[in-house]
Parts: structure tokens; sequence; C-alpha cells
């Protein structure tokens, strides 16, 4: 079993090289960072979560620099989004991140992909909420033939992509996470996924279950990560014979040294799960 951390890294909390540094040090093998452009004061999607957005949502750092700045710190941590919201990005733009940050950490990026929830959020980037999954389908073909292909293109009903040149590539294609339990969500991983992302709620039948699904459309042993999995070694027992790869950890968005004293506590449970 692998463990990773998640988290929001914002300007409230630790900087993103400390922290980069100090996972590695304590031997979490990877971190998957939250992304929000902006939060929408009308607030009319609920928080899935339920009660009052927390207000980490409001203050995130974009992904790609505070991942930067962890892969100046770090040697060997994966440098992960947990998630990207996809449906909101230009995929040209996202090409260039991600290739450029797999090239500068040495091909490290895990990119972890959702389709969003804060609808409000995405009519802001001009994307009709209901169709925002068959655009995301669409975008990560897209993004494959630009990261892979010398002269890549994509022709579909919700994106066009001419034929263009685009560098850098990556050091290696770097794996797609599809986050989600939902139908339309595992379909996509079905398509066009490499790994699963399951938040931590997800039962450990329900993960087998997909799984085995997955395994019958051709698609065995589909590596698993769980997002937020709770930090309990009879739990972290549960994910490991339902077949998942890495559980990671919720970090509270904190102060450097309250960060540490936490991440301390966090280590001793990837111990004892030994």
């Amino acid at each position: 079993m692998k463990f990773g951390i998640a988290t929001f890294v914002t300007d409230e909390g630790i900087r993103p090289g400390p922290l980069g540094r100090a996972l590695e040090e304590r031997g979490f093998d990877s971190v998957f960072l939250a992304e929000h452009s902006h939060i929408p004061t009308s607030r009319e999607s609920p928080y899935p979560g339920g009660g009052d957005l927390p207000r980490v949502y409001y203050r995130t750092l974009d992904p790609f620099v505070a991942l930067t700045a962890m892969a100046g710190t770090t040697t060997g941590l994966l440098l992960g989004t947990g998630i990207a919201l996809l449906p909101q990005r230009d995929i040209i733009h996202t090409a260039k991140q991600t290739a450029s940050l797999d090239l500068v950490s040495g091909g490290r990026l895990l990119f972890g992909v959702g389709a969003g929830w804060n609808r409000e959020e995405m009519r802001n980037h001009g994307v009709d909420p209901r169709t925002r999954g068959p655009l995301m389908t669409e975008q990560l073909h897209a993004l494959r033939a630009l990261w892979t292909e010398d002269e890549a293109e994509f022709h579909g009903d919700h994106l066009d992509v001419e034929r263009s040149f685009s560098w850098p590539k990556p050091v290696r294609t770097p794996p797609i996470y599809l986050g989600g339990e939902s139908e339309a969500a595992l379909n996509r991983l079905a398509e066009v996924g490499d790994g699963w992302l399951p938040r931590g709620h997800t039962s450990f039948d329900e993960i087998r279950r997909v799984r085995d699904d997955l395994a019958e459309r051709g698609k065995p042993d589909v590596p698993t990560t769980v997002f937020g999995g709770e930090p309990d070694p009879d739990v972290v027992a549960g994910y490991a014979e339902a077949g998942v790869e890495r559980v990671t950890f919720l970090l509270p968005t904190l102060p450097e040294s309250e960060t540490l004293a936490k991440l301390d506590e966090l280590a001793k449970v990837v111990t004892a799960s030994g």
C-alpha cells in the first residue's frame, strides 16, 4: 500500500515548498492538490459536504504553480491534482501546463480530473453544466493527442483543435485519474482514464464492484487511489483487500508548525498500517 496526502494549499497555510519537503521526509509518496478558479458569491450550488462552504475553497493557489514549487524541494514525490476541474479549463493551455510540470519534475505528474459540482463557477467559464461530462471526455482525448503527437488535432461535438504543434511534451504520458463514483464518471474512466480516484466515503464493496466491472470492460487492475481515506489502520487494511493501490489522507490547511505536527500524526498511521 502506498500513502499520500490530499489538501488545499492556500495563502493562509503552509507554503507549498516546505509542505512538499515535509511530505517526502515523512515517507508519503504523493500529494494531490484541490482546484477552484474562484467561487461566485451567489453560492447557488449547495456544498456537497453539507453546510457552509469551507473557507479553503475560496483561497486555493493555482495547483500547477503550487506543484511546481513542490517539485523544486523534492526528488521523488509524485505531484497530483485532486482534482483539476477540466471542463472549466482551456485544453491547449492545460496541455502545456501539465507537460511543463511533468518535464520540470522529471516525470512525476499524476493528473487527477473531474467534472466539478459548482455550476455557477463553471458557467463563468462559459461551460454549460449539462454538457460538461461529454466535453470533458473530448478534452481528455484531445489532451492525449497534444501530449503525444508532433502534429496533434481533435474534432468532436464540443471541442475542436486544428492540427497544431504543441510543446513541451511530458517526460512520460502522465496517468489520468478520474474522480467520481457516478455512472457517467465510471464510463469515462473505462473509455479514457488510467486510474480511479474515488472519495473516502466509497465502500469497500463498491470499490470491488467497480474494479470487477472495469475488468469485464477490458481494464483489469486499474490503479485506484482513495481520496481522503480515514486514517485508521483497520480501514486501510479494508482498502488493501478491495484492491486499492494508494490511500491519501486529508490534511487540514494550517500554518507550518501545526501542519508539521499533523503530518507527524498521519505518519504514525502509515507506520501502524505497515
